[in-house]
């Protein structure tokens, strides 16, 4: 072999190896610049396309009313979601699944082709729904629990628990002003699809339950305030009402029904007037109920008395080129004659005496143009302005409830105020809050701010001319049956939206009061708007006064301190008042309408924390006290014996400052005994299947009948806690 050859084949050696390394080099390369440089990216690329992350909701934390009962809370149900890389005809499937839900069907087609790894297709559905769903057998179609939001009281305070969305995020009320602390914390699963489409899931952190709350309101007196609220609404065809019950002396809600209302169960039925608290967000001329922060500060000044004789010239007065006129002629009455018959021009008279200033030094003090603080969103703070934009007619205006708007919420603190010894104390409606646990819980409620508006003395004087009002003037169909009772009506007219005037037939009616008079436990307010008819506060709002707080002083074991009159007397009492001497109001209106009021942006007037050096009882600082969570039940004080036929008498005479001294509660707990959630399963042992069935539906579960005859076992057993439309069985035999 020549040189020449061998060299021309070691060239060839040596060229092939170099490419043999080099493409060595290369793949190499390749390997680390995949590999090392660019792994982290095509990692997150591969996620995307075989996995998703679906947060897991977190069980809401439960709402309890004070005595421990649910109102809100959570149950787990079914959710449908879909493998869209499993689905064979991924339209078709959507389309027969969107017919049972009643879901855009577009929409969640969208979703499913945009998520080829997990798309949600029912959520939260009830068990029909899913069982249709599961019906269908379609491949690629999967089943996930979810906690759902559930109200075993259905409408009842709904405005004041609230509702949440789909994803159990809080929307209203108590739920959406607590939604942190009642939605914990989200878990996290992942949805991964293997090469063989098959789809697995793994939970990488479980979600933390949330916080529970306790509500001032008791479910038995709500309850009392929406009957009597719904009965009043269909025999006065209003077309709004609110009533609210509060304990004077801690500020407690106790009640606080609106209506319209509506099932947050049923949270596509639910509209947005229906939403409107209307106790706390709701803004009203108050009518002759502003009459008690008129005389009260004139009383509270000493610039009058209780019997001081004023000129109500036949019913007309002209102030500054303005005639206002009363609803029918008075000659002279005295101050509490002025507030039991609702003298507007006897008003007048008391607040030109009274001054522009410390006038409005009383508004203020008694909480109006601004919030109280409750914890319920959408508070408004009324509509007020400064001296300094009133006109020359406004003092007039004010001093008999217009241009001046409050809500209803402001109104029962008012009212309070002379219940509670003169002290305003903010009204609160949530007890407390506590970490989700099986256990009992104490719950200790604490009061809100609180400070003095008038003297103990001039409120005992305003407390019994308020009685004055129910037993001789326009509030008479708000006396009880063995209890006293003080109150005031008021009388409104509303301002017509189309012509920007007041409206001649749409009036707002309301009744506030307290009973009993010795020894306040509860505060009533209630409004109705714009009923059709008789719509004078003394004529539609004092009857459903009388019947809350009758049966919720009876509810509370309130001891009576009037005789009980024979049924004949209290029905010949009734037979005998006419509706016609319980109006009230009048037809002129010297100031603006309510809407061309500016909403008063004025801070710097601090509330009335002393009057006339008068010591505080209470203020700011007292939010630190802890109160009973429920109403106090203090010794009720002596009162004189009397014949039936003298117990209004009794009644109508002056009460002393010392006989009606009370003090604000200062220590107390609430023990709270935290129920299991869900539907408490009954007996159906011994019942026919009709009567199984009926109680069952009553309780709204689902129940399987096997046999005939009567009941004789079933499952679950009576007392377990199950979701909304669990089945039970119920074995029957002879």
């Amino acid at each position: 072999m020549t040189t020449n050859s061998i060299l021309g084949k070691n060239s060839r050696l040596y060229f092939l190896g170099a490419m043999l390394l080099f493409w060595c080099v290369s793949i190499c390369g390749r390997l680390v610049y995949l590999q090392v440089f660019h792994y982290g990216g095509f990692v997150k690329q591969a996620e995307h396309q075989q996995q998703r992350e679906i947060p897991l909701s977190a069980k809401r934390g439960v709402i309890y009313d004070r005595a421990g009962k649910e109102l809100a809370m959570s149950v787990l149900v079914d959710s449908a979601f879909a493998v869209p890389s499993e689905v064979k005809d991924l339209p078709t499937a959507v389309s027969l699944i969107t017919r049972i839900t009643g879901d855009d069907h577009n929409v969640v087609l969208a979703d499913c082709r945009n998520h080829k790894s997990f798309c949600w297709v029912a959520r939260k559905a009830d068990d029909e729904t899913i069982e249709r769903i599961k019906s269908l057998n379609l491949q690629g179609i999967h089943f996930q629990k979810e906690p759902k939001r559930f109200y075993p009281a259905r409408d009842l305070a709904a405005q004041v628990v609230g509702t949440v969305g789909m994803e159990d995020s809080g929307q209203s009320g108590i739920e959406h002003a607590f939604d942190d602390e009642l939605r914990g914390r989200a878990g996290k699963m992942f949805i991964s699809v293997d090469a063989r489409r098959q789809w697995f899931s793994d939970v990488e952190k479980q979600p933390e339950p949330g916080e529970n709350l306790v509500l001032t309101i008791d479910k038995n007196i709500q309850y009392i305030a929406e009957k009597e609220l719904d009965q009043a609404i269909h025999d006065t065809q209003a077309i709004a009402g609110t009533v609210i019950v509060e304990n004077p002396h801690t500020g407690e809600i106790l009640a606080l029904a609106n209506r319209p209302t509506f099932n947050p169960n049923l949270r596509k039925q639910i509209t947005p007037a229906a939403l409107t608290n209307r106790a706390v967000s709701y803004v009203y001329e108050p009518g002759s109920t502003f009459k008690l922060v008129t005389i009260s500060a004139a009383l509270e000044e000493k610039l009058t008395n209780p019997d001081e004789v004023f000129d109500c010239q036949m019913g007309s007065i002209v102030y500054n080129g303005m005639r206002i006129r009363d609803s029918k002629p008075h000659g002279l009455l005295p101050v509490w004659g002025v507030l039991a018959e609702s003298s507007d021009v006897g008003a007048i008279k008391i607040a030109l005496r009274l001054g522009e200033d410390r006038f409005y030094k009383y508004i203020r003090a008694y909480g109006f143009g601004q919030q109280t603080g409750i914890e319920l969103p959408g508070e408004t703070r009324g509509l007020t302005k400064p001296v300094s934009r009133w006109s020359k007619v406004s003092i007039a205006a004010i001093s008999m409830g217009q241009e001046i708007g409050i809500s209803p919420l402001q109104l029962s603190g008012l009212i309070s105020t002379f219940a509670n010894d003169g002290v305003w104390v903010a009204p609160r409606i949530l007890t407390g809050k506590f970490e989700p646990q099986g256990t009992p819980k104490t719950v200790a409620f604490h009061t809100g701010p609180s400070h003095r508006v008038i003297s103990s003395q001039t409120a005992a004087v305003m407390r019994s001319m308020m009685q004055k009002v129910v037993l001789e003037g326009t509030g008479r169909k708000a006396v009880l049956e063995g209890y006293t009772s003080a109150g005031k009506t008021g009388t409104a007219q509303k301002v017509d939206p189309a012509t920007g005037a007041y409206s001649k037939t749409k009036y707002i009616g309301s009744f506030a009061g307290f009973a009993p008079l010795n020894n306040p436990q509860i505060v009533v307010a209630v409004i109705l708007d714009s009923a059709v008819g008789l719509h004078q506060g003394g004529q539609i709002s004092a009857p459903v006064f009388r019947r809350v707080s009758q049966q919720v002083l009876e509810y509370l074991h309130t001891p009576h301190d009037l005789p009980l009159a024979p049924k004949h007397q209290l029905l010949l009492a009734q037979a005998t008042m006419k509706d016609k001497d319980l109006e009230e109001g009048t037809p002129d209106h010297p100031g603006e309408p309510l809407e061309t009021a500016e909403v008063n942006g004025d801070s710097s007037v601090e509330p009335l924390r002393q009057v006339q050096g008068k010591p505080s009882v209470a203020n700011s600082g007292n939010t630190g006290n802890v109160v009973q969570a429920a109403i106090r039940q203090s010794e009720p004080l002596p009162v004189t014996p009397v014949a039936a036929d003298e117990a209004q008498q009794s009644q109508a005479s002056t009460i002393s400052a010392s006989n009606v001294e009370t003090k604000t509660p200062t220590t107390g707990t609430v023990i709270l005994d935290v129920e299991q959630g869900g539907i408490e399963v009954p007996s159906f042992v011994g019942k026919t299947v009709r009567g199984a069935v009926e109680a069952a539906q009553d309780v709204g579960l689902d129940l399987e009948a096997v046999g005939s005859g009567l009941a004789r076992h079933q499952f679950p057993p009576a007392g377990t806690h199950v979701g909304a439309g669990a089945h039970v069985t119920v074995q029957f035999g002879r």
